[in-house]
């Protein structure tokens, strides 16, 4: 499979899972079981392209992913590819199996499970604390999937526990509030199907809404699928900016999710699990918020596929009142320090490659023919790999290159300018030194401007940038306040490394079995 393959070149959570006052005594999540270290592709699967996938050299050279690799490909794998792009599914010919996982690791060909492929049995953990009345509309819309309902030491436990009843799930009450983590790992306890659903009881399930997302399944690497998460909208400002804000709702692409990915995280409030990849505490106790994000890292570290899957849609119901509002955003952000005590840089607001940092610093240092070098040499270095397969190779690498550095402008400035917004504004206000307060005016309209073209209809214009900049500053606030108290900066600083850049990999041994692994990348924020 190596030598078709060639060389390589190149916390979120909703209303349940709201901040709460655990003691030292939260248990610490167990560790995940490893992947299985030779599965098959699964044969019968279609696999389509990614979006953004370009096809170059009569296709023996693509160009996508998440992160963006640049693929070459033998002329046997090539061929497969062109047929797999013309809807040929994969046999199951172990060549044509191992070049579908590779690229479907890459995140370059995205899986598409056959139509009527039988899915394990499903059980359902619903994890609540009070709202009743949006409980008993999660459970009308769940079907015929038994249920387990764990009610988070609720005030209005008797009306919980007659809606559960009475939709006839299983009702389990714990005694003290401990968050929604532990919850759904009491209900964990208490299943044993091969595919457990963690449902939050603010959201609503489509009709067969596990038919688009069980059949992914039948991969034996896949440990998570999740579908798109998406707020029901309504008529007041907050309302409609959630419809199109909500940091649960991670856009209309199908991904594999991991750190670096441009899904790098899915939330729990909706997603299903294989009971296989998990033990009985698969979610850490000790963290209030961002114990979703956690479980995702830990699965793909262990080597599990995690699949996002938006043409499943579930409706969920955000909290709309402005000040728990705002609380909610901060208590998203503060998971950032947690979660970079566990993960490292794999929480930085922004990554750049080496070389694109270095051009940049050597143009804002005044220095133009100095980052121009730059460029040449990382360009002719990427040249070499290109060589054989590309009509001019330099001139292909330097359009790469500048490329990747015009694609990571954007996401590098709004997610420093996001971290930092709160002393952004502090700059604003304190009114000091003319260049430094035009430097903050200046990040702060672009971080509240960010996504204005897509505001809900009839929002104007002010009314989405004021909001987009309370979320910000809210969010902003979170991760500083987490940072101080993990005591890491590792959130606040952006981190060198291949991020929005072509990847270079050496070439591969014509018999090497090793996998071509990616080098670590950290995850979007959250929201």
């Amino acid at each position: 499979m190596t030598r078709l393959l060639g060389s390589w070149v190149g916390a979120p959570r909703c209303q349940d899972c709201a901040v709460g006052t655990f003691g030292h005594g939260a248990a610490a999540a167990d560790p995940v079981r490893p992947a299985p270290s030779s599965a098959p592709f699964p044969v019968g699967f279609e696999l389509a392209a990614d979006d953004e996938l370009r096809v170059g050299s009569e296709g023996r050279v693509l160009l996508g992913g998440s992160p963006t690799r640049l693929i070459r490909l033998r002329p046997r794998a090539a061929a497969m590819v062109r047929g797999w792009l013309d809807r040929d599914p994969v046999t199951d010919r172990r060549p044509e199996a191992g070049v579908a996982r590779r690229l479907v690791s890459a995140g370059v060909l995205h899986p598409r499970p056959p139509p009527g492929v039988a899915g394990a049995e499903v059980a359902a953990v619903v994890p609540v604390r009070d709202r009743p009345e949006a409980l008993a509309r999660l459970l009308a819309s769940m079907g015929a999937v038994h249920c387990v309902v764990v009610d988070d030491c609720s005030l209005a436990g008797a009306d919980i526990e007659k809606v559960a009843r009475d939709a006839g799930a299983q009702y389990v009450r714990l005694e003290r509030h401990s968050g929604a983590g532990a919850a759904r790992n009491a209900g964990l306890a208490r299943v044993g199907t091969p595919l457990v659903a963690f449902v939050d009881s603010d959201c609503t399930l489509p009709p067969d809404w596990l038919e688009g997302l069980v059949g992914h399944f039948a991969d034996p690497k896949v440990a998570m699928v999740a579908p798109r998460v998406r707020a029901e909208g309504g008529r007041s400002a907050l309302e409609r900016y959630e419809a199109v804000a909500s940091p649960l709702d991670l856009g209309d692409r199908e991904a594999r999710v991991g750190p670096g990915s441009r899904v790098s995280y899915v939330p729990s409030a909706a997603v299903v699990v294989r009971r296989a990849a998990v033990r009985a505490r698969c979610f850490d106790e000790r963290l209030e918020t961002g114990e979703d994000v956690d479980l995702v890292w830990r699965l793909v570290d262990a080597g599990w596929d995690v699949r996002y899957v938006p043409a499943v849609v579930v409706s969920h119901a955000p909290e709309v009142r402005p000040m728990p509002w705002l609380a909610r955003r901060a208590a998203y952000g503060s998971s950032a320090g947690p979660l970079a005590l566990r993960h490292g840089d794999a929480v930085a607001p922004a990554r750049v490659s080496p070389a694109v940092a270095a051009a940049w610093g050597l143009v804002a240092a005044g220095r133009p023919a100095a980052a121009i070098g730059v460029v040449a040499a990382s360009s002719a270095r990427l040249a070499g790999r290109l060589s054989g397969v590309a009509d001019d190779p330099l001139e292909a690498a330097v359009r790469l290159f500048v490329e990747g550095a015009a694609r990571s402008v954007v996401p590098t400035l709004t997610g420093l300018t996001r971290v930092w917004s709160p002393l952004l504004a502090l700059g604003v206000l304190l009114r000091p030194a003319r260049r430094l307060r035009a430097i903050a005016t200046a990040a702060l309209v672009l971080d509240a401007t960010r996504g204005i073209g897509d505001r809900p209809e009839g929002m104007d214009p002010a009314t989405y940038a004021g909001l987009r900049l309370a979320d910000d500053l809210a969010y902003g606030a979170g991760v500083w306040w987490g940072c101080a108290r993990a005591r890491t900066i590792l959130p606040l600083v952006p981190a060198l490394g291949p991020w929005g850049g072509t990847r270079t990999r050496e070439r591969l041994s014509p018999g090497s079995r090793a996998a071509a692994r990616s080098p670590r990348a950290p995850r979007r924020r959250p929201g």
